[in-house]
């Protein structure tokens, strides 16, 4: 009887927590679709899984742009045949500014790659889910802390993943007579080189500058892996992974 290699897709896969998570689901058996906007990244990632992982796919593509989208899970489908699991992780900010500073182009860039990616890269994971046998997947989407809690000056960041929260609920809903599972993994201050800023001190509601500790991304990639490997039947529906230290529970 021949085993069914699992594959997992994971956006923003290039550095931070997409790299730790794409790496680890690696080491726990699954094929990986690396997906980023630059090429390179991604091959740094596939090799840190080394050649004796299992098989890859390495996709650069703007995920705010519906056909890019519809590319790389047309060469998943090609490569593969199915897909199990989808990580919406890409992500981005805009500059720490008042609200009124803002430009358009700032909001739209953030709201193109948190929301709208990861809206089209889930419209597509419903199609080939709907459609492989047997049909059904899970969705895992990265909602940050921010999708309960803002920082300050932060408003399109939070917006977006406020948003994520909505589109988990959504497809966690819409996804059950299929046997998609969807859930949310929301982190707090992964060490990556988006925290960096944080040993420096970051702004607080209060108007201080506080420093805020962080904690390894392989913390928050082997809680993915734990979501991924569930059987359909089951599902986290939410999970928060923070640093025990970082001023977040009740008033900092």
């Amino acid at each position: 009887m021949s085993v069914v290699t699992r594959i997992a897709m994971v956006t923003g896969a290039g550095s931070g927590v997409g790299r730790a998570t794409a790496i680890t689901l690696a080491r726990e058996g699954f094929s990986v679709v690396l997906v980023g906007r630059r090429p390179e990244p991604l091959h740094e990632t596939v090799a840190e899984i080394g050649a004796s992982g299992p098989a890859f796919l390495v996709v650069p593509a703007d995920l705010g742009k519906p056909e890019a989208v519809r590319a790389v899970f047309e060469q998943t489908k090609e490569r593969f045949g199915h897909l199990d699991v989808l990580f919406n992780n890409a992500g981005t900010g805009a500059p720490s500014v008042p609200l009124e500073d803002l430009t358009y182009e700032q909001w739209r860039t953030v709201v193109d790659i948190n929301l709208t990616g990861a809206f089209l890269c889930t419209q597509q994971a419903f199609k080939l889910m709907k459609s492989q046998t047997p049909h059904g997947g899970r969705i895992i989407n990265n909602g940050s802390i921010s999708a309960t809690t803002p920082r300050p000056n932060s408003a399109p960041y939070t917006a977006t993943k406020h948003a994520i929260t909505g589109l988990t609920k959504s497809t966690a809903l819409d996804g059950r007579p299929f046997d998609i599972a969807c859930g949310q993994i929301d982190i707090g201050n992964a060490g990556t080189p988006m925290t960096a800023r944080m040993a420096e001190g970051v702004p607080q509601a209060n108007g201080s500058l506080a420093v805020e500790p962080t904690i390894d991304a392989n913390h928050i990639a082997r809680a993915v892996a734990y979501m991924a490997g569930l059987p359909l039947d089951a599902n986290v529906l939410t999970m928060t992974v923070m640093a025990t230290q970082m001023p977040f529970v009740g008033r900092g």
